[in-house]
């Protein structure tokens, strides 16, 4: 029986869907590409914000236009949007053969196969995970040591260390070629930002072993893998729930020593939360991309605090001065949410001045909205839909300009380039991948230029910036001796 996953939302979302295609290859499924040629389709959602659950439900209906039209039998909802609305979704969307929480993971192959077989699921009945066992990507009698209550010792220094966890794994099928993969690190969050729904449908915080990430680190490197992008909710509370928050300094020199592995990218930093050994051990540990994916969400502290969040125009650039005297030429992304309630327009003055100021490389812009069952959603002051697209066009032209501004600045710069993209247009071989303070998707790329011929995807090649045209570069292909290749 043949399978499509189609994923959408973040780089969490595409391990979820290795892992399951993972499960359901070993348990006789042939993996297809295309829906059209699937028996059955599996839609793995996003519950994040509304424009992404409108994508997922649009995603999921234009999958069940296939059983009229092709050989597709079955449309089955995985992911966040699933597990956050569960039989809500159910019953607003009959087109779906099945909707599916995370619990039936482990046993997808045969949850598939009856929902193929004409049974009836019951649809998933979504509950708060934060008083449920963490849904970890570690097995669950090691993750009671996470639990309060359980009264489980944490694991000591030399149970991390040891060999990948025995018992039920997460089997994992790379669905792309790239030269660049997600790895978990963690799940969940412990954090209670008002304006996030997110820790009630993915659960509370959840470290992976070290010895597992390296062994997934391992493993993708024999796959081809060069780059791996480190992924979690929260990357900051790392090791806190096995006995040791300064884990990921420790790891990160171990990942990058993988063999295969040349470069490690970390996602998701609290500011809060981003000591300064963590600082030094993204900047200075060779092998790790000096890259600081920084959540600062606003730079008003009246806003933080009404986010629940901490911080302030301060103590956010006194935290990029950190990085910065470490690592000069550092990528820094961050993303604000703007419109919040109670925002006044000295608030929004703060967050354009502290933008300005922080000279960052990319900046998402998001209009706030309210989400069912945040805290957010009953707060007074809230702003109308037309004020909050206007504040969120003024930001973004800010945004816009400040990012050309600070890839200009790159000019000059020498960078190493990881090459994803080999075409071939009007005769001529263009090669584009991304430098060290590019992270995937959503910082912008390097096309190079010069001495390409014979660049191959996954090369990681010297060269230096020539050009600027919003967060893209182009580059020239720095002369090595060696046919241009670090």
């Amino acid at each position: 029986m043949s399978v499509a996953l189609v994923t959408l939302g973040c780089a969490r979302n595409d391990v979820d869907s290795e892992e399951l295609a993972g499960r359901l290859e070993a348990d006789g499924f042939r993996l297809v590409e295309d829906p059209d040629a699937a028996d059955a389709v599996v839609v793995n959602t996003c519950g994040f914000v509304e424009a992404a659950k409108k994508d997922s439900v649009d995603t999921l209906l234009a999958a069940a236009d296939l059983k009229e039209e092709g050989r597709t039998r079955a449309v089955v909802a995985v992911g966040c949007l699933a597990e956050r609305y569960g039989n809500e979704l159910a019953s607003s969307l009959p087109e779906a053969d099945a909707v599916l929480g995370f619990d039936d993971y482990p046993d997808i192959a045969a949850r598939l196969t009856s929902i193929v077989a004409g049974e009836q699921h019951h649809p998933h009945t979504p509950q708060d995970r934060r008083r449920l066992l963490p849904i970890s990507p570690v097995d669950r009698a090691a993750s009671t040591a996470a639990v309060p209550g359980h009264g489980t010792a944490p694991a000591t220094p030399e149970d991390l260390r040891g060999a990948p966890q025995s018992g039920p794994r997460a089997v994992r099928r790379r669905l792309g070629a790239g030269p660049m993969s997600p790895l978990k690190l963690a799940s969940g969050c412990d954090r209670r930002c008002t304006f996030c729904a997110i820790p009630t449908f993915r659960g509370s915080f959840v470290s992976r072993r070290p010895a597992d990430v390296l062994s997934e680190a391992r493993w993708l490197a024999e796959q081809g893998v060069r780059e791996v992008f480190l992924v979690s909710e929260n990357s900051t509370s790392y090791g806190k729930d096995l006995g040791d928050l300064r884990l990921l300094e420790t790891l990160l020199p171990e990942l990058a020593a993988v063999e295969g592995i040349e470069r490690v990218r970390v996602s998701y930093l609290q500011p809060a939360e981003t000591r300064p050994g963590l600082v030094s051990a993204i900047a200075a540990t060779p092998g790790v991309a000096p890259y600081f994916d920084l959540s600062f969400q606003h730079a008003s502290a009246s806003v933080l605090r009404r986010m629940r969040r901490f911080g302030d125009p301060e103590s956010f650039l006194g935290l990029l001065e950190q990085v910065r005297a470490q690592a000069p030429a550092a990528g820094v992304r961050s993303n604000v949410i703007v419109g919040f309630p109670g925002e006044t327009e000295e608030d929004l003055a703060t967050l354009c001045d502290f933008l300005e100021a922080a000279r960052l490389d990319v900046t998402g812009v998001f209009g706030y909205s309210n989400e069912d069952g945040t805290e957010a959603e009953g707060y007074d002051g809230q702003h109308d839909e037309g004020e909050i697209a206007d504040r969120v066009a003024h930001v973004t032209a800010l945004v816009e300009e400040l990012t050309a501004q600070r890839a200009e600045e790159r000019l000059g710069e020498e960078v190493a380039v990881l090459v994803e993209n080999v075409t071939t247009e009007d005769g001529e071989v263009v090669v584009e991948g991304r430098a060290a303070h590019q992270g995937p998707e959503v910082d912008g790329t390097t096309q190079l230029t010069g001495a390409v011929d014979g660049l191959r995807v996954g090369d990681l090649v010297p060269a230096v910036v020539t050009a600027a045209e919003g967060a893209d570069l182009l580059a020239a292909v720095a002369s090595t001796g060696q046919g241009g290749r670090l």
